[in-house]
């Protein structure tokens, strides 16, 4: 019986896969009769490619997915693999964000204050001949 599965490559701690068709009591990471796609879970974003018409090939050949592989073949096949994340914001962006909607609350519910009326400001004529004395004394 033939299985679509991953066989892991990469160091400790960073593992890549390939996705593979192979003989289902076969080696995971042995010989291998087909190679389907790539798998990079530690990788940021994600990487999953797979070429989705060798995939439904050996699928009607009666080779049988993994239940990893399946999901994976059904999110690649949504268009949008990985989404993006939403950000989730830190406990002081909260606290911060709830005392800036209780402020805007509180200001919300107290009376406004009328703007004091503009008092008219008289222009004074500009003098022509405005400098100070003081440089005609120390000339003396």
């Amino acid at each position: 019986m033939l299985k679509i599965k991953l066989a892991r490559f990469g160091k400790r701690n960073q593992p890549h896969y390939r996705i593979i068709v192979n003989e289902a009591r076969s080696k995971r990471d042995g010989a291998y009769i087909d190679l389907i796609g790539h798998y990079a879970p530690t990788q940021t974003p994600k990487i999953l490619e797979m070429n989705m018409e060798l995939y439904k090939e050996w699928l009607a050949k009666g080779a049988q997915p993994t239940e990893t592989v399946a999901h994976l073949a059904a999110r690649y096949e949504s268009g949008n693999p990985f989404p993006a994340k939403k950000a989730v914001p830190s406990k002081k962006a909260k606290a911060k964000a709830q005392e800036a909607a209780e402020q805007s609350k509180a200001a919300a519910k107290a009376p406004k204050k009328e703007a004091p009326a503009e008092v008219a400001v008289e222009e004074t004529p500009a003098a022509e001949d405005t400098k100070p004395e003081t440089s005609e004394k120390a000339a003396e």
